[in-house]
């Protein structure tokens, strides 16, 4: 059976008044693996939704495979279904097809071959078994319990509700019951959200088995490289958005080489046009009508002034008419990107004077800590300058630590903490109490107008002004959580609790919060499956992991 493309043509979408996607094209044909990439609000999600079939585009059209699978960012299950209802849903196309097949197979049995429909009959069959093995019905069920098993799920009595499940386990679902489908497009947004190694490794291996379209908007720089046939960037380009042939690592080469020369074709064409307004001025200026003759013309004015004044005006009117051309087509100023610009992220911690004679003290130090069924930790302490990546497989317990760590979640055990001691954590999830409040407004409200007019929004380089003024329900989820990490920013903590700070994020905004950690004099703990920031970590590592139930949990490996 011949697989359908995934096609868009010159597909228009406005959101808030504001042109998200302007007349973009794009071609997914079977076999291609295509990622979008670009920073956070630029329309990835929202051409997703459109090529989806989840958002109607103003303009252009959209040709899409009948059994096109989507992944939202955000969970698309009612969360008092269980995993069971959600596995059901997701075999039912293959059950379908082997009774159907079982059908028309028994019914062929009954039909003499000689009768009039017969043929018609066999057709239908045909086409029914090809969409079967395209989808390997028969083997559903048993990739249904691989899939769950190599995301990370296989351990889930499949009467949990998905309202018992965490924010990952349910992202993770999703994503399995797509795989389990094996629909042939697949659209896919922030696939390796919640991902640990063993997972994505497992993602990435079964995407590249895909026989169909695949296109994927994703901040993970891994696993663009790992599995992207073709990168489509949608930062503003000079004539729109750009394909690039090959992964993430080739693309990157290109991106800049395609900046360098946008910007050496714009100041080019600024330096001709001015070359032309000065020459077409001062040459105008000279044919002028009434200028009457200069001293050392007067002897040959009126036998050569008819001469000179044509040859004038001839410049005048090509040049004129150059500059015409240019001012109409003339290339766009390429925007100035976004660039991280917050300074040192933490603030030098206060010396403790009744406790200075003891020696340095940690920041905040944790002893026999124990969160049933979540964590278990013996010791740890996180000194003033500390640098500690927290890594682990899902569920192990990074993110109860840090909630241990910043006092927002109670433990077993003994944690001990400075006094005064000023701390900030950056959840995975990122919510806002009124959706309809500004990002402006929201920013100035949580950190005072006194701080807010000393440490500007616009100066952090996170948020575009044109996104200043919307409610933070219209942004995208990559744009709030740029909110979110400008709040922790803009008034600095001792203590910096960082959750899977790459999530959502664009792959620039990644690179640059990357070597912003470095900054400071304070302390910053890091939760991450991000496998690019993990290579380049430079500072100290604990790796959580599951421990025997008897021992309730995760037991800290230092580095």
């Amino acid at each position: 059976m011949l697989k359908a493309a995934l096609l868009a043509h010159d597909v228009v979408r406005t959101l808030g008044g504001r042109r998200v996607i302007d007349g973009v094209s794009l071609t997914a044909s079977p076999g291609h693996r295509i990622g979008l990439i670009g920073e956070n609000g630029v329309g990835k999600s929202t051409l997703l939704r459109v090529l989806a079939g989840a958002d109607t585009p103003e303009a252009g059209s959209v040709t899409r495979p009948s059994d096109l699978g989507f992944l939202p960012q955000e969970m698309p299950f009612d969360t008092a279904s269980t995993i069971a209802v959600v596995l059901d849903d997701a075999l039912r196309e293959a059950r379908e097809d082997l009774a159907e097949l079982a059908r028309l197979g028994e019914e062929l049995a009954r039909i003499p071959e000689d009768s009039p429909g017969h043929r018609e009959l066999l057709d239908t069959y045909g086409s029914r078994l090809e969409r079967a093995q395209d989808r390997e019905s028969w083997d559903a069920d048993r990739r249904a319990a691989l899939v769950l098993e190599g995301l990370g799920l296989g351990a889930l009595g499949h009467d949990r509700t998905l309202g018992s499940l965490s924010g990952g386990q349910r992202g993770r679902l999703a994503l399995a019951a797509l795989l389990v489908r094996r629909p042939s497009a697949l659209l896919l947004d922030e696939p390796t959200n919640h991902l640990d190694d063993g997972a994505a490794a497992f993602l990435e291996d079964q995407i590249r088995g895909l026989p169909g379209t695949v296109v994927a908007a994703s901040h993970d720089r891994a696993f663009l490289d790992a599995v992207c046939t073709d990168l489509v960037d949608l930062d503003p380009a000079v004539e729109g958005p750009v394909r690039y042939g090959g992964n993430y690592s080739a693309y990157l080469g290109e991106k800049r080489a395609e900046r360098d020369r946008w910007e050496r074709r714009y100041a080019d064409e600024q330096e001709e046009l001015e070359a032309l307004r000065r020459s077409a001025g001062v040459t105008a200026h000279r044919v002028a009508p009434d200028r009457g003759p200069r001293d050392n013309e007067k002897m040959g004015y009126g036998h050569r002034a008819g001469r000179v004044q044509s040859q004038i005006s001839r410049r005048v009117r090509n040049a004129t008419r150059r500059l015409d051309e240019l001012e109409r087509a003339q290339v766009t100023e390429p925007p100035r990107p976004l660039r991280f610009a917050a300074g040192a992220l933490t603030a030098e911690t206060e010396v403790d004077v009744e406790g200075a004679a003891a020696g340095p003290q940690p920041l905040v130090a944790l002893r026999d800590v124990r969160v049933p069924g979540r964590l278990s930790l013996d010791r740890l302490d996180v000194s003033a300058t500390d640098r500690l990546l927290v890594t682990g497989g899902n569920g192990a317990g990074k993110s109860t630590l840090l909630a241990v760590l910043a006092g927002e979640l109670a433990a077993e055990g003994e944690v001990r903490g400075l006094r005064r001691l000023t701390v900030g954590l950056l959840t995975q999830d990122t919510v806002f109490d009124r959706a309809d409040r500004t990002a402006r407004d929201t920013y100035a409200l949580s950190l005072g107008p006194a701080r807010a007019e000393e440490v500007p929004l616009t100066s952090l380089g996170l948020l575009e002004a044109a996104d200043l003024d919307k409610p933070v329900g219209l942004l995208s989820v990559g744009q709030r959580r740029r909110l979110a990490l400008a709040l922790l920013v803009a008034r600095p903590p001792q203590l910096l609790l960082l959750d899977e700070p790459t999530n959502h994020l664009s792959p620039r905004l990644c690179d640059e919060l990357e070597d912003a950690l470095s900054t400071g004099s304070g302390a910053i703990v890091v939760a991450s499956h991000d496998r690019w920031l993990r290579r380049r970590w430079q500072g100290r590592e604990i790796r959580l992991e599951r421990g025997d139930t008897r021992r309730e949990g995760a037991v800290a490996a230092g580095r």
